[in-house]
């Protein structure tokens, strides 16, 4: 895949479960460079709407070709925080279909000084938006100890959690942290050689970007606010890349399709439209390595 390039994942299939209406009004949660938005609008006419947000100002700079166009509207925002980014208006008369493509984009990943990876060497940033918050270097500079760990461990499933946190703090004792090749030396150094393929590093630098952008709490704060906007027969799609996240989009979707209990106002129903996630096709993992992880999860209102 060329550096920079960013292909959509799970397109075909989630264009499928959005069963797109020529005038319905639809919302991308993570526009990212736009392949899902772009097939989206290809397939709206006149008076269909596309909503599309990212929280990378990046990302939505990529998207301006598509703001002459009067049935878009892209903006800069967390997802969670939609509703007041659009305008409370402009939902009112409900979504017919949501999607959440959550984690990072290639662009984020291929780009040194955005800090994502350690294939790159750059600055040890991982902010989603790089001109809000702290970046990973800065939390790591004040972080205790137990606090490291914790996150390693909840976020990143790390086993060597201990060992890691324990060299870290040792080590910007004498000197700071502040590039992506100087912590994954530091990780590799700390982590037992166990002989597994994937760099000693992949699960730390997973968890500190979880907890830089607050990725797991803006999820859990976005589904309800998200399901909530959806119109009767509108369908909500997520994609979530490791565990972490398909847990949280697994289980609010579940408890979404139940019946309320007795004596409750019974409110909007939901159902499950996968009960198991969706997958990509061998075909597209081959093509693109980053899809491997992906799954797809669909709740629907009822009509």
């Amino acid at each position: 895949m060329e550096t920079g390039a960013h292909i959509p994942v799970l397109l075909d299939e989630v264009l499928e479960q959005l069963a797109i209406r020529p005038g319905g009004s639809y919302l991308d949660c993570t526009f990212g460079r736009g392949g899902h938005s772009r097939e989206i609008l290809r397939r709206l006419g006149p008076t269909g709407r596309l909503l599309a947000c990212d929280r990378d100002a990046t990302a939505v700079a990529a998207g301006a070709d598509l703001q002459a166009d009067p049935r878009v509207t892209l903006v800069q925002a967390r997802f969670s925080t939609i509703t007041s980014a659009l305008g409370a208006e402009r939902l009112q008369a409900g979504l017919d279909g949501v999607l959440l493509d959550l984690g990072v984009s290639s662009p984020q990943f291929d780009e040194a000084q955005r800090g994502f990876s350690f294939q790159h060497d750059g600055p040890l940033d991982m902010r989603m938006d790089p001109d809000s918050g702290e970046s990973v270097a800065d939390w790591l500079a004040h972080a205790e100890q137990h606090e490291i760990e914790r996150c390693l461990r909840d976020y990143g499933e790390e086993r060597h959690a201990r060992r890691i946190a324990r060299r870290l703090c040792d080590t910007r004792m004498r000197e700071p942290l502040r590039t992506t090749a100087q912590l994954a030396a530091v990780i590799a150094g700390a982590v037992p050689r166990s002989g597994e393929r994937i760099h000693p590093a992949t699960r730390s630098f997973q968890a500190l970007r979880i907890q830089i952008n607050d990725e797991l709490g803006e999820l859990e704060r976005a589904l309800p606010v998200l399901r909530d906007a959806l119109a009767p027969a509108g369908r909500l799609c997520a994609i979530a890349f490791h565990s972490l996240e398909d847990r949280i989009v697994k289980r609010y979707f579940r408890d979404s399709a139940r019946a309320p209990e007795f004596g409750q106002a019974p409110g909007p129903q939901f159902a499950l439209v996968t009960r198991k996630p969706i997958y990509p096709a061998e075909a597209e993992c081959a093509a693109n390595p980053r899809a491997r992880s992906a799954r797809l999860r669909v709740l629907e209102r009822a009509a």
